[in-house]
């Protein structure tokens, strides 16, 4: 009663309180924002973000600048903090930002998001996400006294997109929102919302954490960033929320099966599922048959290769987080699209890892294979690698998980081997991270 009396609380003020999957329902972003967040200012077109990003940092417009633009980033180390107690204390709502994506009013805008089946691109609205969450970290992290920040502010994680509305209209307005939920020293996280317009109120559509880091202006080393006023009940649950999620990705990442073997009851499961494919007119260990609507893992799989131009670079001149991000779905719905033969749509992405930045000109090699399904639920794991054209020495750079559900049951994917076998599991615990599978109604449907 009193996590729900809280949340009723914080959409009333424009917060955001965690939770996995929004609440179904017509909410209206300007009503949620309540006297909470009066001080925000209009909405910003999503078409400008990049370019208020591009005004805040100095970056350059065009590619044969870039040297100059990063020479002169070097001139502002002196404007960096020596402590986080010297930066002033910022609240969440100093860091509140809307965005608007005028689908509707706009009719020009649609076909950069639009399907063939006449719906919005999931993988574009990742590209916003990406965006908005830098902007909002810069708004959090403002220097007065310097015309262009000291900070480079990078994706480091998204921890997790839960999306509870797929029917996208390419004919109606789409709002973003977000501000940062938690601080460390270096780094924050960011709580987002998407809404779309129906009639004359938004409606949910998709929530999304993601992990920002704070680097010097020359993006080498880490930089110090503002501390967070927690002001009444509602901010305390987000910032004691932040610090979960952390303490969660720790105990994640250690029990990693790179790291750890697997669990007993894990390794049970495997057990099974490699005497559910044993044939059984022989006595061999090598003899495998596939059971009754199932698909060798092996054989689930798709790759593409990406040439990464200076069209794509961030701010930074690296390539865009959003693009990869972009890529790495549009694979894993091609993936998931082709292993159930129906049209996919997405209900979760989570713990995408920016490893490391990928340079303007590498070679970027995806591989995409379906690791783990349960009745009409595709989980899709993604591999990004690059490839430098000096070396040609490959580089893991991403790894990224999807959540699909298919129209209908699906076969059950089998590993083979036992380097399948640990994907199969990961892919498992991916998908029980969701904490219930989410249910949508079959029109409602997004694709890539």
């Amino acid at each position: 009663m009193r996590r729900a009396a809280l949340r009723l609380s914080a959409l009333s003020k424009g917060l955001l309180l965690p939770g996995r999957g929004l609440t179904q329902g017509p909410q209206n972003p300007e009503k949620q924002r309540g006297h909470h967040f009066q001080e925000a200012c209009s909405p910003i077109h999503v078409n400008h973000v990049r370019d208020k990003l591009r005004d805040i940092v100095g970056a350059s417009k065009n590619w044969r600048d870039h040297m100059k633009a990063l020479e002169e980033r070097k001139l502002l180390h002196s404007f960096l903090a020596k402590s986080q107690e010297v930066l002033p204390p910022r609240r969440m709502k100093d860091s509140y930002v809307e965005t608007l994506l005028p689908l509707g009013s706009q009719p020009e805008l649609r076909e950069k998001y639009l399907t063939v089946q006449n719906t919005v691109r999931f993988g574009r609205i990742l590209e916003d996400l990406d965006s908005l969450g830098v902007f909002i970290c810069y708004k959090h992290t403002k220097i007065h006294s310097a015309s262009m920040s000291p900070l480079s502010i990078v994706t480091a994680l998204v921890d997790k997109i839960d999306v509870c509305q797929n029917s996208l209209s390419p004919e109606h307005d789409i709002k973003f929102s977000g501000h940062v939920s938690w601080v460390g020293k270096t780094s924050m996280e960011v709580k987002m919302q998407m809404f779309q317009l129906h009639g004359k109120e938004f409606n949910p559509v998709l929530e999304a954490t993601f992990v920002m880091v704070a680097r010097d202006s020359e993006n080498k080393g880490s930089a110090f960033i503002n501390p967070l006023i927690l002001e009444g009940p509602e901010e305390e649950e987000l910032f004691r929320q932040g610090e979960l999620n952390k303490k969660r990705r720790v105990v994640f990442s250690s029990s990693s099966l790179l790291k750890m073997a697997p669990s007993a009851e894990e390794r049970t499961a495997i057990h099974e599922i490699f005497l559910n494919t044993l044939d059984p007119k022989t006595i061999s260990f090598r003899s495998r048959v596939l059971p009754p609507n199932a698909v060798w893992m092996e054989n689930s799989k798709l790759k593409s290769l990406e040439i990464c131009h200076p069209e794509e670079r961030n701010i930074f001149n690296r390539i865009f987080g959003g693009f990869l991000m972009r890529k790495a779905y549009e694979l894993a719905w091609a993936t998931a699209c082709n292993f159930s033969g129906s049209y996919p749509f997405v209900v979760a992405v989570d713990d995408i890892m920016f490893q490391k930045p990928v340079e303007v000109g590498s070679l970027l090699f995806l591989s995409s294979q379906v690791c783990f399904t349960q009745d009409n639920y595709i989980q899709v794991r993604v591999h990004s690698e690059v490839a430098s054209l000096r070396d040609r020495e490959h580089t893991t750079t991403n790894v990224f998980h999807f959540t699909f559900r298919s129209e209908k049951d699906v076969p059950v994917v089998f590993p083979r081997t036992y380097g399948e076998s640990m994907l199969y599991l990961d892919g498992q615990r991916h998908f029980n991270s969701m904490s219930v599978p989410v249910t949508l109604r079959k029109e409602y449907l997004v694709e890539p």
